[in-house]
Order: C-alpha cells, then sequence, then structure tokens
C-alpha cells in the first residue's frame, strides 16, 4: 500500500514516521514545495529504519505529484500553521487556495485515492476538498475528531489517574476551541461511566481542557502541535488501509444526519478500505443535540468564507 503525506512540516513528518514505523504502509510518499526539504526529512527518517525495525520505504520529493501515482490514501497537511493567539478560523484564507490546489493536483494521478485532511480550519477544508474536487463523500474526511478524542481521553486519564488505554471517550462537532462536545456522558473507563469516578465539576474541567487542547499547546509551543496530530492521523489511515472498520470520530459530510446538510463536521464514523463506510448515531440527548447544532451553525459561518472560491 502506497501512502502520500503532502506537506513535510512536523505535522508531515510525524505522520511519515508513524505510518513507516508502524508498518502501516510499505511506501510512504513525503511531498513539499520547499526544495530539498521533503528530501532531507525523508532521508533522516529512512536512517531510523535499522534502528526502529520497519520496512517501509519513504521518499521525498519537491512538487512532484507523479511521484504520488497510485496512492491509496493521502493526507493534506499543507497550509500555514497555528501561532499564538491565532483561531483555526483566521487560517481560511490563507490556507484554502493551498488545500484546493493540493486536492485537485493529487487527484490527477490518484483518482480513487482517500484523502485525508489536517490543514485548518479542518473541517472548512474538508467541504472545500470535497466540493472543489466532486469526489464522492466516502474519500474526503477531515482527521480532527480522532485528535480531539485523544486529548480528551489524555485528560480524563490526568483526571482519574488511570491509564488512558483504559479509558474510551469522543469528541464529535466541529474541530474548533468552541465548537467541539467533548461527550463526557458516554465516556467509560473500564467499561464503567466516568461520572461514577468524578464529580461534574471535575467533568467540566476536563472538556474545558480538551476544547483548549490544541490551543494550550500551541501558546506553550508557539506552534500547532505535531505528535498527537501525527498519531492520529496514523490510526486514522491504518484502519483504511488495512480495512479495521475502526469508529473514529471524524469530519465528513452530512445529508440529514443529526439533522444536518451540506456540511462536514465530527461525527463517529466508520472507517475502512473505502474511507467513510458509514455514520454511526450515537443518540444525542436534548442538550448534546443542541451543542451539535450550535456547533454545525458555527462551522456553516466559517464556510460562508469559501463562496469566493467555490
Amino acid at each position: 500500500m502506497k501512502v502520500t503525506v503532502v506537506g513535510a512540516g512536523n505535522v508531515g513528518a510525524s505522520c511519515a514516521e508513524y505510518i513507516a514505523i508502524k508498518s502501516i504502509a510499505s511506501e510512504v510518499v513525503l511531498l513539499d514545495i520547499k526544495e530539498g526539504f521533503a528530501e532531507g526529512k525523508a532521508l533522516d527518517l529512512m536512517q531510523t529504519a535499522t534502528n526502529l525495525g520497519f520496512d517501509s520505504i519513504i521518499k521525498g520529493v519537491t512538487n512532484d505529484y507523479a511521484a504520488t501515482a497510485a496512492s491509496d490514501v493521502v493526507v493534506i497537511t499543507s497550509g500555514v500553521p497555528r501561532k499564538p493567539g491565532m483561531t483555526r478560523e483566521e487560517l481560511i484564507g490563507i490556507n484554502a487556495g493551498i488545500v484546493q490546489s493540493v486536492a485537485e493536483s493529487i487527484l490527477k494521478h490518484s483518482p480513487n485515492a482517500i484523502i485525508v485532511v489536517v490543514s485548518n480550519p479542518m473541517d472548512t477544508m474538508t467541504y472545500l476538498a470535497l466540493k472543489a474536487t466532486g469526489l464522492p463523500k466516502n474519500q474526503v474526511i477531515g482527521m480532527g475528531g480522532a485528535l480531539d478524542s485523544s486529548r480528551f481521553k489524555t485528560y480524563l486519564s490526568l483526571a482519574l489517574d488511570k491509564p488512558a488505554n483504559d479509558i474510551q471517550g469522543m469528541v464529535i462537532g466541529g474541530h474548533g476551541d468552541t465548537t467541539m462536545i467533548p461527550l463526557t456522558r458516554l465516556a467509560s473507563y473500564n467499561g464503567t461511566p466516568v461520572s461514577q469516578h468524578l464529580s461534574p465539576e471535575a467533568l467540566d474541567k476536563v472538556s474545558a481542557a480538551t476544547m483548549v487542547g490544541g490551543a494550550t499547546l500551541t501558546k506553550l509551543l508557539g506552534t500547532s502541535a505535531w505528535y498527537a496530530p501525527g498519531a492520529s492521523v496514523s490510526y486514522l489511515v491504518d484502519s483504511i488501509v488495512n480495512d479495521l472498520s475502526r469508529m473514529i470520530p471524524c469530519s465528513v459530510f452530512l445529508d440529514g444526519d443529526y439533522g444536518q446538510k451540506d456540511i462536514c463536521i465530527g461525527v463517529p464514523c466508520i472507517i475502512g478500505k473505502n474511507g467513510l463506510e458509514s455514520i454511526i448515531d450515537v443518540k444525542l440527548n436534548d442538550q448534546e443535540q443542541e451543542k451539535f447544532t450550535q456547533s454545525s451553525a458555527a462551522v456553516r459561518n466559517m464556510n460562508e468564507a469559501l463562496k469566493e472560491i467555490l
């Protein structure tokens, strides 16, 4: 299997690294517009193979989309990362043109590829990639919910003082500091509701920390995070390449699901070899549904900025 990662910055390089280390794909192509940058990252990563025990081939190319031909999955990380104090929404004008150009270039060489969008604002960029290419909705997936859910489970783990791998939880809604919805009601620790172990106040703190998880790291690092995003992408790509049918919250096109139409936003999805296999209805309560409706309105408002492009 072949996976292409467009954008060799921190996030893109981490995606390539984890996909190779986990032997998810036999070939990983890392592409960037900066001369020699992807080639250098790929060579550096290949020199870890004997120490880390993987056999995947990592190739770096400068703006040569022919090298991406016949990719099974393409990950789009390209665009300007967030800086401290910058919202994901402020990146629309900068990143929209980049994402559209990348998606169209990729499809010339890999028309059947599943496209995974990482670039921010992620829900809007996923919608743009879908509309600009005319692909069926199963082929375009935004990975934000996978990342937000991993952060949610991390904060639950810290609050519970229990291993993160013993915790289940998901975040739906928009991939934004005010639009994501951590589903604390459905979160569990080894099959027991986390509400049995944490007070409502503690759960509120976990939710608040999750929602600003990206902004917290941006403030600390001076730029967007990359380890957790890279790992989240590799988890999603693994489910596609190996047809694992994992249920992963992802930003996908809704056509009546959860009461919404003509929007890409985070919902629980079954992810397999065809990309989006199905959307799962987790039966939100009235309060959760209201939050989802509000989140959808906020994402739809961001999408208005795409009118001149589309």
